[in-house]
């Protein structure tokens, strides 16, 4: 086992070497020289790649020794218990040094300049990294939403389309930011329409971005993005000519196996029937009958139009 032997000139001939003796290795590293454009081009089928996200939920409860028993089950007291974590969930995020250690924002905001000043800038020798930079902190606080490339560029005074894409590249490949593509059974309608873009983690999120409100409902979509994404689903969003949106369609071989929408309400009477109406069109015009609204706190199901939707609590839906 190697961690972090990427540090080392001729790390791969040495690496080889070993593999053709016969031995079983492990490589561990965290910055971009390990990143999977190098292995394809070291270690070209020799290597199975295996992706560490930080803590998930489940994770997260571990570590605090939090026990939940049967969920169907779970008492009003041990209910509150499981919402105020996911509210630090939510707050803090999954990095293991703030889970564990109790690490504040001053230690994320110190993780995100070095992935933008080391991983990036040194790796792809970025020539305006301020520009770098400011994207980075426009991503961040404006996780959930869609934006095209050439409003970017125009909202940050990008000098190119092709800048932006090449520096949203970047934020990819350096596990800082995905992007979503807009559903569309057209290939290239779904690369030139607006991205939606979430942080691969909400604590980073919400330790570097601007915010003036609080947006809980973009964060718990954040959450449910990386999550599905944990999960190894195909995702999209979907949105009509109308401006009906649906935040997330979970695409399975041929077919579209869920829709997903994510809302911040607690009760019944909180449901804005715009997000159950765009539901059922997208259910509509998709073929799927597998309608899910991920709630704060709110549990049911309810017949909207000639389609059943179901409603499930994010901690519920995490554990699942």
């Amino acid at each position: 086992m190697f961690d972090e032997i990427q540090n080392l000139d001729g790390w791969e001939l040495f690496v080889n070497r070993l593999k053709r003796k016969g031995l079983n290795l492990t490589l561990t590293g965290s910055n971009s020289k390990l990143l999977s454009k190098e292995l394809a081009t070291h270690l070209t089928g020799r290597y199975l790649e295996i992706k560490i996200l930080p803590f998930s939920f489940r994770e997260f409860l571990e570590t605090k020794k939090f026990e939940i028993g049967e969920m169907d089950l779970i008492s009003k007291e041990t209910r509150g218990g499981l919402l105020n974590l996911l509210t630090g969930y939510l707050e803090n995020g999954g990095y293991p040094e703030v889970v564990i250690k109790g690490y504040g924002r001053d230690y994320l905001k110190t993780l995100f300049d070095g992935i933008i000043f080391k991983d990036i800038v040194k790796r792809y020798n970025v020539r305006y990294s301020s520009k770098l930079y400011e994207l980075a902190l426009y991503l961040a606080s404006a996780i959930s939403k869609s934006a095209s490339y050439t409003k970017i560029k125009n909202s940050l005074d990008f000098r190119s389309v092709h800048t932006v894409e090449n520096y949203m590249k970047y934020l990819e490949e350096a596990y800082l930011f995905v992007t979503l593509n807009r559903f569309s059974y057209k290939l290239k309608e779904q690369l030139k329409s607006p991205k939606k873009t979430y942080c691969i983690d909400t604590g980073l999120a919400n330790a570097v971005g601007f915010k003036f409100t609080e947006n809980t409902g973009g964060t718990m979509e954040n959450l449910v993005a990386i999550e599905l994404i944990r999960r190894g689903s195909e995702i999209y969003y979907w949105k009509n000519h109308f401006g009906e949106e649906v935040d997330f369609v979970v695409k399975e071989g041929y077919r579209i196996k869920q829709a997903i929408q994510v809302t911040y309400v607690s009760s019944k009477k909180e449901l804005e029937r715009r997000e159950m109406k765009a539901l059922v069109k997208a259910s509509k015009e998709l073929k799927c009958r597998n309608l899910l609204v991920i709630t704060w706190d709110y549990e049911g199901a309810e017949k909207y139009q000639d389609r059943k939707i179901k409603f499930l609590p994010l901690w519920k839906w995490l554990l699942s």
